[in-house]
């Protein structure tokens, strides 16, 4: 492996400490300089040419991505993208970045991302509860977490915020805006039951108050095969008995109070006939 193959392995930038480290020599690292296929950001900082902003500036503060700025690399929901990179930072600070100091695992070095559990942890210690929620939902679906091992890494008063979140999280979720929907139904004091299997209907979102069915639509629900397999669930829940309301990420996100009043109009049966 060269040094510009080396740097794709280690997304896009990398010090040239982690180079030597890795065997390669001060010569052959001005030669890949001088033949452009990696560039200096600055004194000990190589990258490849158009690597990643939120990378270059990660490894420019000595630090890791961490937190809402880590999940897309772990494959994670995210509700929100955030206003400022969250960086997991031994020591030392960067301007505009939010700086997480704690670790409990190894990252995988020689990539600029914090570990799975450190970027949790810190998400859960950091972020609104809905977003962090999310996060822990998408991790707890793909069975790479447990809410136990969480748990046992947030000991004493300091963490109970962050204990707290877990209980929001209970993954049957099978998209961020359906966690963000359950949060809001119960918030309510909607009894809400999740992923339900009915008769001749198959499985729904949302079962509410044993009778209103919530549907979450994202965007395949907007294809044409979708939308015939949409149209007959609608019509066989009603003919079942079910009322049916459908909503999309906008609905829920920016509107909730819309889905709420709409949700508790059709509780109190005076839905617009």
């Amino acid at each position: 492996m060269d040094v510009k193959g080396y740097l794709e392995f280690a997304r896009s930038v990398a010090r040239t400490a982690t180079l030597l480290q890795a065997g390669f020599t001060p010569n052959g690292i001005r030669t890949a300089v001088a033949a452009g296929e990696i560039r200096r950001r600055r004194h000990g900082v190589v990258a490849l040419p158009g690597a990643r902003r939120d990378f270059v500036a990660a490894v420019l503060a000595n630090g890791m991505l961490t937190c809402a700025s880590a999940a897309p690399f772990h494959g994670m929901w995210r509700l929100h993208e955030p206003e400022r990179l969250h960086l997991l930072c031994a020591h030392g600070s960067a301007p505009g970045v939010v700086i997480h100091r704690s670790s409990l695992v190894p990252s995988e070095f020689p990539r600029p991302v914090a570990g799975l559990t450190d970027t949790l942890l810190h998400a859960l210690r950091c972020l609104p509860p809905v977003d962090a929620a999310v996060m822990v939902e998408s991790a707890l679906q793909q069975g790479r977490t447990s809410l136990d091992y969480l748990r046992q890494r947030l000991p004493g008063n300091r963490n109970g915020a962050a204990r707290a979140v877990l209980d929001l999280v209970d993954g049957t979720a099978d998209s961020a805006i359906e966690v963000v929907a359950r949060l809001l139904f119960r918030s309510q004091g909607i009894y809400t039951q999740t992923q339900v299997y009915l008769p001749g209907i198959g499985f729904v979102d949302f079962l509410l108050e044993g009778f209103v069915i919530v549907e979450i639509d994202g965007s395949t629900h907007l294809e044409r095969v979708q939308v015939k397999k949409d149209r007959g669930r609608n019509n066989a829940s009603t003919l079942t008995g079910y009322a049916v309301l459908r909503y999309g990420y906008h609905d829920v996100v920016h509107n909730p109070q819309k889905v709420v009043d709409e949700v508790r109009q059709v509780l109190r049966g005076r839905a617009i006939r």
